[in-house]
């Protein structure tokens, strides 16, 4: 499946806007969210390709929220991909243990970034 629209959830606005224009120079459309609430009204609204998950997020945490996306039948099949900066191992298996498909230590390389996209296609 080509990935063409990526919701980028992230509590931080300098990331959000770094990690939106990332993106849109490689011609993908892009929703940001700031916190969980958020990223679940814009997955009902229109569902991404692809997410962008930071973890350290007030509320519900990016771990929280991939699990429940990852679960939920209606987005599962959306991979997920930890743009976070912990970067630990254990925190990079936990990630994937919730149903994240790919996981990017901050601050983001935009080619090792580029590189975990086109890992999933």
């Amino acid at each position: 499946m080509p990935i063409r629209k990526v919701l980028v959830v992230d509590d931080s606005r300098t990331e959000l806007m770094f990690l939106t224009g990332l993106l849109q120079k490689k011609g993908l459309q892009v929703r940001t969210a700031e916190n969980a609430d958020e990223a679940l009204r814009s997955l009902a609204e229109d569902k991404p390709d692809l997410i962008l998950m930071d973890v350290v997020m007030p509320g519900q945490n990016g771990f929280q929220l991939t699990r429940t996306i990852s679960r939920d039948p209606r987005y599962s099949d959306v991979p997920i991909i930890m743009c976070t900066s912990k970067n630990q191992e254990t925190d990079r298996v936990w990630g994937m243990r919730q149903g994240a498909r790919g996981y990017v230590t901050k601050p983001v390389d935009p080619a090792q970034l580029q590189a975990t996209i086109d890992a999933l296609g």
